[in-house]
């Protein structure tokens, strides 16, 4: 769409804003596809640790081995609940290692592995349950709880989450997803002047990012 710098004509916003939303959903499944790799390569050193620290976290490091193989290769099902070779599921691990570094990486796993196959409202509590600090896991651990919401239709928790998760990210990848998707959202609500900062937002500061490209289009909307 071009930007229009005379009167901009009457627009049919719920028009708009579904094309917007079906662009998102388009690439929300590699989104959370990303996340989940993150997750795997991050949780690849912190179980290390574990391994060589206590009894017990070595132990739940073990456990979660073929479940983090299963989540790797995309077999959900099995990553979540083990398999016919007695291997433990993230369920599994989650409640027999409860307090583990390697449990909470499992909750992650298992909130995401739920999200990818469609069950929001079951991956909500796992997704929530995960407690990070970094600038990378974290904030996409909070993408994907934003997505949950988006899907289950509370759209307050959804907008939310995907601020918090661009301001914890502060990078060009999931930032200015996050604040797309919230801008959506407002305009959803009728929001348009928290839509207008968010999309101010990518435009000034994540500007190197792909979603900057294509954003003068989402202010022109909601001016």
């Amino acid at each position: 769409m071009k930007e229009q710098n005379t009167q901009p004509e009457a627009i049919n916003v719920e028009e708009v804003v579904g094309k917007s939303e079906a662009f998102i959903n388009k690439y929300k499944k590699q989104i959370l596809a990303a996340i989940a790799a993150i997750v795997v390569i991050v949780a690849g050193t912190i179980l290390y640790q574990d391994y060589v620290v206590e009894p017990k976290a070595k132990a739940a490091a073990a456990a979660i081995f073929q479940a983090e193989k299963y989540f790797a290769a995309q077999e959900f099902d099995k990553a979540l609940n083990g398999d016919e070779q007695g291997n433990m599921g993230l369920i599994q691990v989650i409640d027999e290692f409860g307090g583990t570094p390697t449990a909470n990486i499992a909750n992650a796993y298992a909130g995401l592995a739920l999200a990818q196959t469609g069950r929001y409202e079951e991956a909500i509590p796992y997704l929530k349950a995960f407690d990070g600090d970094d600038n990378m896991v974290a904030p996409g651990v909070l993408s994907a709880l934003g997505n949950c919401y988006a899907n289950t239709g509370d759209l307050s928790a959804a907008v939310g989450k995907f601020i918090e998760a661009a301001k914890a990210a502060d990078n060009n990848t999931i930032s200015p997803y996050c604040l797309l998707q919230a801008g959506i959202i407002y305009e959803k609500q009728g929001k348009k002047e928290d839509a207008l900062k968010v999309y101010t937002q990518i435009k000034d500061k994540y500007f190197a990012s792909i979603q900057a490209m294509d954003i003068d289009k989402y202010i022109n909307r909601v001016k």
